[in-house]
């Protein structure tokens, strides 16, 4: 049986995952966001890349059975399941420099962006090299008109949850979300779990 993990509030980990296996997000108490990246194991010079993504997925609402694409144009991850289907590949993780521009009345914290250097640092990656996110269950309206963006409270409700299918060797960076108008102004854990055997070879 899978093991369910957790992220605690406003930190990160990383963590190996292999072609075939699959991973799954959750939001335990609901309106928390996800920061997730990914690397290809085998050369982390391929990372996710969200241009890539809406060119070849011809879509910025990403959910179940669209695909994840690398800066190398090779698919990284699936999207089997998505019980919200509300997701941001549009923002920045959060950093020092976010809390200093949005919440000069705030403590400075390292956010999502800290957190991944932090847990990425052992697998050889480099902070200039973290990608725009896969943001998981963020709430990003896109007004139609202008293309003024806004970020609102997730419309996460607790349990759900994301399942990604590896499409090669991935590292894998995932937070809990640091930054007030992305969470609702308070912060909760976030869960994931490593799922299946990894297929066998010839």
């Amino acid at each position: 049986m899978s093991q369910t993990i957790e992220i605690p509030p406003r930190s990160g980990t990383a963590f190996v995952v292999e072609a075939g296996q699959a991973f799954t997000v959750i939001d335990p108490q609901g309106t928390q966001v996800s920061d997730m990246v990914a690397y290809a194991r085998g050369d982390v010079r391929e990372v996710m890349s969200n241009g890539r993504t809406f060119d070849y997925e011809e879509t910025i609402h990403l959910s179940t059975g669209n695909k994840l694409w690398s800066n190398r144009s090779n698919v990284m991850l699936e999207i089997e399941e998505d019980t919200l289907g509300q997701h941001d590949y549009l923002l920045t993780p959060c950093s020092e420099d976010t809390f200093r521009h949005f919440y000069p009345d705030k403590p400075v914290h390292r956010g999502c962006f800290g957190n991944l250097a932090e847990a990425l640092a052992p697998y050889g990656i480099e902070r200039d090299a973290i990608p725009t996110a896969f943001n998981v269950f963020m709430n990003v309206p896109v007004d139609g008109g202008s293309g003024k963006l806004s970020v609102d409270p997730p419309a996460s409700q607790p349990g759900e949850s994301i399942r990604f299918r590896a499409h090669m060797d991935l590292v894998i960076g995932l937070t809990a979300c640091s930054a007030y108008a992305s969470n609702g102004g308070s912060f909760k854990p976030i869960h994931y779990r490593i799922e299946g055997d990894v297929p066998a070879g010839d």
